[in-house]
């Protein structure tokens, strides 16, 4: 540790990871809650899996979740492009909530379903979005009272995303027929293409390319339909193809 109160170096020791439907980065929600039928789980390590630890957790909704972007770079830059402002205008990396940050340090507010403390402590997160294998160093209690500002000022993102419309081939369709979580993974699977998690610089032009995110077990296929008379304007993402991998 460096001398002086500027120049300290901290060590965080992860407390537990997390388990979810998203093996990868891509085509993970950029805010939580955007995918409610996202299945996730934090399992705490020891020594700090003591079911103590989370005595009286149960009694709230939400929970600050503090974790690593560990599948981020180590390199940093002070400005950075957000996927809202369509990847081409920069802002001060401080300004964004972009994974490129100088500690990788995450910070996401989460829905708690459950507490199971039968074998150690896990955690059941609803609409978490975190790919597995996430370390998480810190969970704290969300208090509405206090943290929730109905009249705070969101910057260049001033309201949810606008959702794209999801169809499914027929393929797609035999492919979840077959599944008993085919409900649920049907409405995941709508819920992440929403969003529309192809690169910003990639969805004003005309493009045959076919895409693919992992969910769960299956790598999902999915290309953009453009509106015929419009310019470049995809409204519609098909999904293709549901292969496992």
């Amino acid at each position: 540790m460096d001398d002086g109160p500027h120049g300290e170096h901290f060590s965080i020791t992860p407390i537990g990871y997390i388990e979810s439907d998203y093996p990868d980065k891509f085509g993970v929600p950029r805010q939580p809650g955007l995918a409610p039928d996202a299945h996730a789980s934090l399992v705490l390590m020891p020594p700090y899996n003591d079911p103590l630890t989370v005595r009286g957790l149960e009694d709230f909704s939400h929970l600050w979740v503090s974790f690593i972007f560990h599948q981020s770079p180590t390199r940093w830059t002070p400005l950075v492009r957000p996927p809202r402002l369509g990847g081409n205008r920069k802002v001060g990396v401080f300004a964004s909530r972009s994974t490129h940050r100088p500690n990788r340090l995450g910070l996401s507010l989460i829905e708690l379903g459950n507490v199971d403390t039968s074998d150690g402590v896990r955690l059941q997160l609803v609409g978490c979005d975190l790919i597995s294998g996430t370390p998480v160093v810190d969970i704290k209690p969300y208090l509405p009272w206090a943290e929730a500002k109905l009249d705070a000022k969101a910057g260049f993102a001033p309201h949810a995303p606008d959702r794209l419309s999801v169809c499914f081939s027929q393929a797609a369709q035999i492919s979840l027929a077959a599944r008993t979580d085919g409900i649920s993974l049907h409405a995941l699977i709508e819920q992440v293409l929403g969003q529309d998690p192809r690169p910003a610089y990639q969805r004003n032009g005309a493009s045959e390319r076919t895409y693919g995110v992992r969910l769960r077990d299956v790598d999902v296929k999915f290309r953009a339909i453009i509106k015929p008379g419009a310019k470049n304007s995809a409204t519609t993402l098909e999904v293709v193809a549901i292969d496992p991998f």
